[in-house]
């Protein structure tokens, strides 16, 4: 249900308000719920989506996350029909869920349009609009909503997790994931914008007073952590460029991590918590009252 940012009355569909006629502007199609968000951090590269589209499919981090996800998806929500994710950069997670889901509903926010323009093109019968996380234009709309590696680029992650809770339909939930461990704190974080990385007990915390019931929370990418943190004490990890190195890794080296990180989601599956990692995961449900 649209929750109109005109006259702040809740309408049926999810662009135009029945009571009042807002229409958001849109550009090529794509709805902006946000037109005033421009690029900001002084570490704004107009070609990162770019970069990353080109390498999502083969690299490792992002092939066994993917993995990790549809599972938690097919899992914890078998019955979802509609799956929202915010932050959905180049639509790489997206494209996961629906060829793992085909009768999914899938629809793809980002504050910047230019992920957007890889989205739609990976993902043609998906819906994307360009938006504010902390201004989500729905209420109880979603089966499943998520955030990968969104949360920690936001100052305001309170605020994000409550317009979360208010787009996801009782009953839904969410899956999100946030790197971990302030201790892991490098100049490559600061490379990507980063504003925090999480305690293991900090993001569920922040769920359940969203107004979220946990279900399920995880360490992952927990087996690397000691490459993880020898890469970031490199010399090299003080560049600007630390955020983008990260993505080039030799074949042999992908090849083990991805394989690594598929026996941490077997442990996972089997029901192991894992103390620590580079990442977390949290899944939790909206309550049904």
């Amino acid at each position: 249900m649209l929750d109109c940012p005109a006259c702040h009355r809740k309408s049926p569909g999810r662009r135009r308000c029945a009571h009042c006629g807002f229409e958001p502007e849109s550009i090529d199609g794509i709805p902006l719920w946000a037109p005033e968000i421009v690029p900001v951090g002084v570490n704004y590269d107009a070609q990162h989506f770019a970069r990353l589209a080109a390498v999502e499919a083969g690299h490792f981090w992002f092939r066994a996350r993917n993995r990790l996800i549809v599972w938690a998806l097919r899992r914890h929500f078998p019955e979802a029909t509609t799956f929202f994710e915010v932050g959905c950069g180049t639509g790489f997670v997206l494209t996961g869920v629906g060829a793992a889901q085909p009768s999914i509903r899938l629809t793809g926010a980002e504050a910047l349009r230019d992920g957007l323009v890889f989205a739609r093109r990976r993902l043609p019968q998906a819906e994307f609009m360009q938006m504010d996380a902390r201004r989500i234009p729905y209420v109880d709309e979603f089966d499943v909503v998520s955030a990968f590696d969104v949360l920690e680029h936001i100052e305001e992650d309170e605020a994000v997790l409550r317009e979360l809770f208010r787009a996801t339909r009782p009953g839904g939930g969410i899956l999100l994931t946030v790197p971990q461990h302030r201790w892991l704190w490098s100049a490559v974080d600061v490379a990507a914008d980063h504003v925090r990385r999480y305690e293991p007990a900090e993001l569920p915390r922040k769920v359940q007073a969203a107004g979220f019931e946990i279900i399920r929370t995880t360490s992952f990418v927990c087996l690397p952590l000691p490459a993880m943190m020898a890469a970031r004490c490199r010399p090299s990890a003080s560049r600007a460029s630390g955020a983008e190195a990260e993505l080039e890794l030799g074949r042999v080296v992908n090849l083990v991590l991805e394989c690594t990180l598929e026996l941490e989601r077997g442990l996972i599956r089997l029901g192991a918590n894992l103390p620590v990692g580079g990442s977390r995961l949290v899944i939790a449900r909206k309550p049904l009252h």
